[in-house]
């Protein structure tokens, strides 16, 4: 079986008119939107080009506070884009070579946007990677750790016959589309993308207007403030229920930070792209009965068709439930902002797994 992804319109442009406001939208700006220069540029404010709408939101939001109305940047990628195979056109690169500051995510999240990021700052742009600033975590620690047990118990007799074949399959299918050794989903631990907040506000008043910086501190405490909430919603699940199954591993800062555990992904090596084999699948299926896993839970950028599958196959009352991992959503989709984003996604968690 093999997992069917919704590959985003990879041309497409935001263009984010921040605000201060949570509930900020972009809107997809036409081809000649890519290449005119944005307000700040006309304006003299730093032109800053964000590759995820994730990064893009919180970058807004201090700009909006810093410069008002007048400010604006360019999000790479469209709203409901996969960051993993993300492709940025000619036209974006070109608008990142000509930024003051471009704000990536990093870690080998925006798989196709790595080498034009590595020119750019090359050529001497100010690039700010985030995910390594932030104490990102080794990577798939958390369901590693339970599949290693399942192992050394050699309970349902598929580990030995299997150990080869899954070495064999790591080195030819999740290598190419691995992350290295640590995990850029830092997005899903809200106290990491606060400090996000205040990195991003700090590097932007370098320039001497130290207004970005408190706007930084500012966008950091209303994100403390909705993790209250989300940590909440997180902590109403019983601590026997909060076991995670994910269609690929993205979830782990959210298990570590607010007390969950991840036993199993369905597509191994950190990344949308991979192929999971059937024997990890069937392994994926033992460890969802063994767990009594209630959910799995998928990605709103990609196909569920997969972890549907999946869950017939499992039977019993398993469901698929999709969350917004790598992007925000549109209008009226509850995510339109970051904070709306993890409020909507703790409660979607929660629901799934409540008592």
């Amino acid at each position: 079986m093999r997992p069917s992804l919704l590959v985003a319109g990879a041309a497409a442009t935001v263009l984010v008119l921040a605000s201060c406001s949570p509930s900020t939208q972009g809107e997809i700006a036409d081809d000649s939107a890519e290449t005119s220069p944005t307000t700040a540029q006309a304006q003299d404010a730093p032109s800053v080009v964000v590759t995820t709408t994730v990064l893009g939101n919180v970058v807004g939001e201090i700009l909006t506070c810093a410069l008002g109305d007048d400010s604006s940047m360019m999000v790479l990628m469209p709203l409901g884009a996969d960051p993993h195979d993300f492709q940025a056109s000619s036209a974006q690169v070109a608008l990142m070579a000509s930024a003051d500051l471009v704000v990536a995510n990093g870690l080998g999240l925006e798989e196709g946007v790595v080498d034009a990021i590595e020119n750019v700052e090359a050529d001497g742009v100010s690039v700010l990677e985030i995910a390594a600033l932030v104490d990102p975590l080794p990577f798939g620690e958390e369901h590693e750790e339970v599949h290693s047990e399942e192992e050394s118990h050699d309970d349902h007799g598929h580990e030995d016959e299997l150990a080869d074949e899954e070495e064999h399959s790591d080195e030819e299918s999740h290598d190419d589309h691995g992350h290295g050794d640590f995990d850029p989903h830092f997005w899903f631990d809200m106290e990491r993308m606060a400090l996000a907040a205040e990195l991003i506000g700090a590097e932007l008043a370098v320039n001497g207007d130290e207004s970005f910086a408190s706007c930084g501190e500012s966008v950091a405490a209303d994100i403390r403030a909705t993790e209250v909430l989300v940590a909440d919603a997180l902590g109403s699940v019983p601590d026997a229920n909060r076991v995670l199954v994910t269609d690929h591993d993205a979830l782990g800062y959210l298990a570590e930070r607010y007390d969950y555990e991840v036993v199993g992904v369905v597509i191994p090596g950190g990344s949308t792209l991979g192929d999971p084999n059937s024997s990890e699948l069937a392994a994926l299926v033992d460890t969802i009965n063994d767990e009594g896993v209630r959910a799995i839970f998928g990605n709103t950028a990609d196909s569920t068709a997969l972890l549907e599958t999946l869950a017939a196959e499992v039977g019993g009352d398993v469901q698929v439930v999709e969350l917004f991992v790598g992007s925000l959503g549109g209008p009226g989709s509850g995510a339109e902002s970051y904070q709306e984003m993890m409020t909507t996604n703790a409660t979607r968690i929660a629901s799934a797994l409540a008592d």
